[in-house]
């Protein structure tokens, strides 16, 4: 059995599972912050693994003979943490969290780290390898998702470090916007799967990005996509849910996706026929959290993700409803559950959870908006 590795005081996870006892309809007293400690011990996880090559798992086509290289020849900025989109988000999170807290004992290391990872031309390399015969797929969308997470955590950055890292993505990023532009009107239908190719994700943080950026060419092509894709939705068998290797919730990251596109009256209607019996506290799968029973399995590890991405969700939607929508308190109340079973195992002495779970924790506990 995985021993957790306590990010946060146990009288403040007490006091989280003690505002979560209750029933579901009871909203939490608090939520977990980001204290020192524990953005200290996402900051190494992060600095660990990007600089790890091995083991690595490549989503690359081999068009012949030369095309068969190591980790660190294809992609020398984002080589390490197991796979290309977790090195990613990997750097986001290391930026993030040196913006939040620059004085982390880490901050200087961090700084080495991201100087070392993105200079101009190792992410020149990172853009090309777009255009290379066989990668019209690669990381659609999940990592063209980060990519552009990482280039929005950076942009208007005032500092000096930041400026330059900026304009070195720029170009994979702009990259990545033009491939987003080729496909999106190109595919009929949305995948909903709760991995890696689920499209309401990959449309979420990219339309961050463009209303970040001023691109008016992607933010008007992802809400006419969202609209199309998932506009009539009602009623939506979230009971199913989850999957075995789930790390997103097909319902809820489709509801985080159309709080950003639709104005709050809209949105709030949209998600009251979307999943209907939230006031009921159904369905029951979907409010409590996943279970996981194995931290050393590559997929089932995902269940840990999957709760934090969850508590992301249902914060976020949350704060889009109106102050006395009676859906607000139980998701707030399933979004402390969520983060309390899984925030214990983000370091939890396994490469498989900890070359990603941090990225997904500091997303969680930075992104959202409070509604407590």
């Amino acid at each position: 059995m995985t021993t957790p590795l306590r990010l946060f005081s146990p009288v403040a996870l007490a006091a989280l599972v003690a505002a979560c006892g209750g029933t579901p309809a009871a909203a939490p007293t608090a939520f977990p912050r980001l204290d020192s400690a524990a953005a200290s011990s996402f900051a190494r996880l992060a600095l660990k693994s990007i600089t790890r090559e091995y083991p690595n798992k490549l989503d690359h086509v081999m068009n012949g003979p030369a095309d068969v290289l190591g980790p660190r020849q294809l992609h020398p900025s984002f080589y390490g943490s197991y796979d290309w989109h977790s090195s990613v988000h990997g750097h986001w999170m290391l930026v993030r969290l040196l913006k939040l807290r620059p004085g982390l004992p880490e901050a200087a290391e961090i700084r080495r780290a991201l100087d070392a990872h993105l200079s101009a031309p190792d992410l020149a390399k990172e853009a090309a390898y777009f255009g290379r015969p066989g990668s019209a797929a690669f990381e659609r969308m999940y990592g063209w998702a980060w990519a552009l997470k990482l280039a929005e955590e950076l942009h208007g950055w005032d500092d000096p470090d930041g400026r330059r890292w900026a304009a070195n993505l720029q170009p994979l990023a702009d990259s990545i916007v033009k491939r987003y532009l080729a496909f999106l009107p190109k595919q009929a239908y949305p995948i909903r799967r709760g991995v890696h190719p689920n499209t309401a994700f990959g449309m979420a943080l990219a339309l961050d990005y463009a209303r970040a950026e001023g691109r008016g060419d992607l933010d008007s092509l992802l809400v006419e996509r969202s609209r199309t894709y998932f506009g009539d939705d009602v009623d939506v068998p979230a009971a199913w849910e989850p999957d075995g290797d789930d790390f997103l919730s097909r319902s809820l990251i489709e509801a985080d996706l159309m709080r950003r596109v639709l104005p709050a009256p809209a949105f709030a209607r949209w998600f009251h026929a979307f999943l209907p019996g939230i006031q009921r506290g159904e369905p029951a799968n979907l409010l409590q959290s996943a279970k996981v029973t194995d931290r050393g399995d590559p997929g089932l590890v995902h269940l840990d993700g999957l709760n934090l991405s969850r508590a992301w969700c249902m914060r976020a939607i949350a704060a889009a409803l109106p102050p006395s929508d009676p859906d607000r308190p139980i998701l707030l109340a399933s979004a402390a559950r969520q983060a309390e079973a899984s925030l214990p195992y983000v370091a939890s002495g396994n490469y498989l959870g900890e070359h990603w779970l941090a990225s997904f924790a500091v997303y969680m506990l930075t992104e959202t908006d409070s509604t407590d």
